[in-house]
């Protein structure tokens, strides 16, 4: 029964006209707190919000029973054109990268391609320091420690990105497997590895493996021609265009560009265990570290957390940010964030509802928070780890 509302919701939102919208609106989803929304509702409250925060387009999934049930974007692509964002619209989806790539990952672990905790050194032909990238690492032997796991769980012990650094060095900032620390240079590491043993680039793979099964067919790492006919543009929270990056180099860490239902469409398939073995999605989805520290990135990502995150459990799986609802129980999440872009993923696995939040707006995240209270049910979700400062008028 809830199979066919879900099909003829996102047949009414896909119409247009008074009677779509009348049609859709009788059709109510169910928060974890088991209020029922209709379709009037959430839009009303998501229109007024991005009115306030001045966010220039979002996209919206609700989802239920492990499938889509709401699927909607509001506001604009392009502000110069007014051209409207759609479900079809690519945007960039950041460190939604890395969620794709682990689920690749796991499908070559259960087919043992790959070890969780095998050294990765040994599976390239040549030691990690003699490949151009990585000489900076040549006078510390700790390169022979780093594995897959680790690389998933970000606790490598690189940086997030050497360019970040001051003086633009790969080094390594902890020991491996030492802490927690948000790394996208240790899921580059890993792809190159991935790459090597399959004999296939990343673009490759990722669309044998997860873009054509699971029918997504506007998401990629890299470029795509048929993209040029529906993208959206960035804007920073000034509502400056920041425009997009039309990637030609495919990084597991952050090149991807996909559209609001193809991303849908990957949760659902994440949700209902497609293309994974039980024990692989498991091993995904919860937590393999903790994550004691105030705040995802910057001075307070190695200043001891208070108890609330003790509470919810925050940690770490294998690719995936990971929580304990003391209400609702596990969860797990994925962020996507970069100037002028902003997403947010979570997933209650017991209960089988999520929600999707994509933005081409700095100012989304400032939604974040309310959104995932008012149309989810969702106040466990770490937003100050995550820095999801709510919107106050006239403040960013």
């Amino acid at each position: 029964m809830k199979a066919l509302c879900c099909l003829r919701i996102l047949l009414a939102l896909l119409s247009t006209g008074p009677l779509a919208q009348a049609q859709a609106d009788k059709v109510v989803f169910h928060t974890l707190d088991r209020r029922r929304l209709r379709s009037s509702e959430i839009d009303r409250l998501v229109l007024q919000r991005m009115e306030a925060a001045r966010v220039p387009g979002l996209a919206l999934a609700l989802l239920e029973d492990n499938q889509v049930c709401y699927l909607r974007t509001y506001g604009r692509r392009n502000l110069e054109t007014g051209a409207p964002l759609e479900p079809g619209t690519v945007m960039y989806g950041a460190s939604f990268s890395k969620a794709v790539f682990a689920y690749l990952v796991l499908q070559l672990v259960q087919e043992q391609v790959l070890e969780l905790d095998k050294p990765l050194y040994q599976y390239l032909p040549k030691p990690i320091p003699a490949y151009e990238q990585y000489q900076d690492l040549g006078t510390d032997n700790r390169w022979q420690q780093l594995t897959a796991r680790m690389a998933l769980t970000h606790t490598t012990g690189l940086p997030n990105w050497r360019w970040i650094e001051p003086d633009k060095k790969l080094r390594f900032k902890f020991a491996p497997g030492a802490q927690y620390w948000y790394s996208g240079e240790g899921l580059q590491l890993l792809q190159l590895v991935v790459e090597t043993v399959t004999g296939k680039s990343l673009t490759e793979l990722s669309a044998e493996r997860v873009f054509q099964p699971l029918r997504m067919a506007r998401t990629s790492y890299v470029w795509q021609p048929a993209f040029e006919d529906n993208y959206a543009l960035g804007y920073d929270d000034e509502g400056q265009v920041v425009g997009i990056r039309k990637r030609t180099k495919p990084g597991g860490a952050g090149s991807l560009s996909t559209t609001p239902a193809d991303y849908a469409a990957f949760l659902t398939a994440v949700m209902q265990g497609r293309g994974l073995t039980p024990a692989a999605k498991q091993s995904m989805t919860r937590a393999q570290v903790r994550i004691p520290y105030k705040a995802q990135f910057g001075p307070l990502a190695t200043v001891a957390a208070p108890d609330s995150n003790r509470t919810i459990q925050l940690g770490y799986g294998l690719g995936w940010g990971t929580f304990v609802s003391p209400t609702y129980g596990p969860a797990y999440f994925k962020e996507g964030h970069d100037d002028g872009w902003e997403n947010h993923s979570v997933v209650f696995a017991d209960r089988g509802k999520g929600l999707l939040l994509m933005s081409n707006s700095a100012n989304a995240d400032l939604l974040f928070k309310e959104l995932l209270e008012k149309l989810l049910g969702d106040t466990d979700t770490p937003w100050q780890w995550e820095g999801y400062e709510p919107y106050v008028a006239g403040k960013k």
